[in-house]
């Protein structure tokens, strides 16, 4: 069985893309977001949350290319002079890892971002990370610790695998198969510890090799060719640009992805390929969506 969730990351970093993932969950087949609770727009986005009953909405946990929650004093080691996570990934998780000051600072800003997503009253559909940093042994066993505190259920696991996502794109594939043997050591390794942690997962993720260029061919080719199992799309739609948006951003298409997740042919082929739509939370309580 082919089941599917179609995630829209980011919720909260602008009022452009909580729009995009407003009228994508209304108008197209947006099911699931995932929520930055310390965003510049992170109350507009809980205000519209608030509005679309059947939207499943998860905590974007952000560690890097941000602002923490907590003021910048508590997390000294975690921020810049200016207050920001680090946008330097591999420098960041070698602190995380070797640093146990570090670790500690991380441990409670990770909290202070779970207990500002309860105060929103939204249900916690899932969890994952910001440039997928729950990835790192430090960030997922700190992740699944603070979790347990606040119903953790179900986390992502990105793999994408080459094959699928080559014969879904028809390019790149020297590229995808090395950022997938790339990952795989710290897949298999997180797989075992979110099945240790009784948390349900994905088997698979589209969007990592394709991120900001998620357009209508491209679904529709990662449509044609899902495995079977439980697999995640995600897309970062936008209705337009925003102040203060990440360098990396900035060459996303954002008006393409929102374009492919409200077009009718992309929604009548979920259906017609047999495939159906879910959530990590139906998934975690054994329920179909």
């Amino acid at each position: 069985m082919k089941r599917l969730i179609v995630t829209g990351d980011d919720f909260g970093a602008s009022d452009t893309i909580n729009e995009a993932i407003e009228q994508a969950h209304r108008q197209g087949i947006l099911g699931t977001t995932s929520l930055m609770v310390g965003g510049p727009a992170a109350e507009d986005a809980v205000r519209r949350a608030r509005n679309m009953a059947d939207l499943r909405v998860g905590l974007h946990l952000v560690l890097v290319c941000g602002r923490p929650v907590l003021p910048a004093a508590e997390v000294p080691d975690l921020v810049d002079a200016n207050g920001e996570f680090s946008t330097q990934l591999v420098r960041a998780g070698v602190r995380f890892f070797f640093r146990p000051g570090v670790r500690r600072q991380l441990a409670a800003e990770i909290r202070a971002q779970f207990e500002r997503y309860r105060a929103t009253g939204l249900t916690l559909d899932h969890v994952n990370a910001h440039n997928h940093m729950h990835l790192h042994p430090t960030v997922l066993g700190l992740m699944l610790r603070v979790g347990a505190d606040y119903g953790l259920r179900a986390v992502r696991l990105p793999h994408e695998p080459f094959l699928a996502s080559w014969r879904a794109t028809g390019d790149g594939l020297l590229r995808r198969i090395a950022n997938d043997l790339l990952l795989w050591p710290l897949l298999a390794l997180n797989r075992r510890r979110l099945t240790r942690a009784g948390m349900v997962c994905n088997d698979y993720v589209f969007g990592m090799n394709d991120t900001g260029a998620m357009d209508r061919n491209r679904l529709l080719g990662f449509l044609a060719n899902l495995p079977d199992g439980i697999s995640e799309i995600y897309c970062h739609p936008a209705t337009g640009p925003w102040a203060g948006m990440e360098a990396a951003a900035a060459r996303y298409r954002f008006a393409d992805e929102f374009a492919a997740l409200t077009d009718a042919t992309v929604a009548a082929a979920i259906p017609r390929l047999g495939i159906e739509c879910t959530a990590f939370g139906s998934l975690a309580a054994g329920v179909k969506h």
